[in-house]
């Protein structure tokens, strides 16, 4: 069974929204505004390009990405080579760039679980915070890498769901905190 992994930039409060600069958000790059860059802090991201095999994300972070990520070879090299799913209902095959690698439509989250089940390592899940927030309430989510940002952002697309659902337990198993003040937090969900 394959481990379905969400990674974000989050605010304190939850935000994901525009975290590098993303038009049409007013708080948009929220992740380099006041905070003092520190290439520690980011390990976790290069570390991720490596351990995935895999590549998910909704329609519109699709769209933003894949106009920009193929041409960037040095930053994204081993995301650009790997298999990609876009999770949506109205996404068309002529939709797909043709430059990105290999990308398959998945139009349901009965097909993100079937995907689950085949052989291969994890899946890394980008932006898409509808997508995270509904892989979440249907169980899906087996891991948590999480950049915590020490801003409050109020309004913004929000990583978590606020759906009304029993607890779920997450288990802590990598942390580190920088001295720009962003924490790194690894969690699995428990089951």
């Amino acid at each position: 069974m394959r481990t379905l992994i969400a990674t974000a930039f989050v605010s304190l409060d939850g935000v994901v929204e525009g975290p590098g600069g993303e038009p049409g958000y007013r708080n948009s790059g929220w992740t380099f505004d006041g905070i003092e860059f520190d290439e520690a802090a980011y390990e976790l991201k290069g570390r991720e390009q490596g351990e995935a095999t895999a590549m998910m994300m909704g329609r519109a972070s699709y769209e933003a990405f894949s106009p920009v990520w193929p041409g960037m070879t040095e930053e994204f090299a081993e995301y650009n080579a790997m298999p990609k799913y876009v999770v949506s209902t109205t996404l068309r095959e002529e939709d797909l760039v043709g430059n990105w690698g290999e990308t398959t439509i998945l139009r349901s989250l009965d097909d993100v679980a079937k995907l689950k089940e085949t052989e291969g390592g994890p899946i890394i899940i980008h932006g898409s915070a509808e997508l995270n927030r509904n892989l979440a309430d249907a169980g899906l989510i087996d891991r948590y890498h999480l950049l915590l940002f020490p801003v409050l952002l109020g309004a913004g697309k929000k990583l978590f769901s606020d759906t009304d659902k029993d607890k779920q337990n997450l288990k802590l198993v990598e942390s580190e905190a920088y001295g720009n003040g962003v924490q790194k937090l690894v969690y699995d969900v428990i089951r």
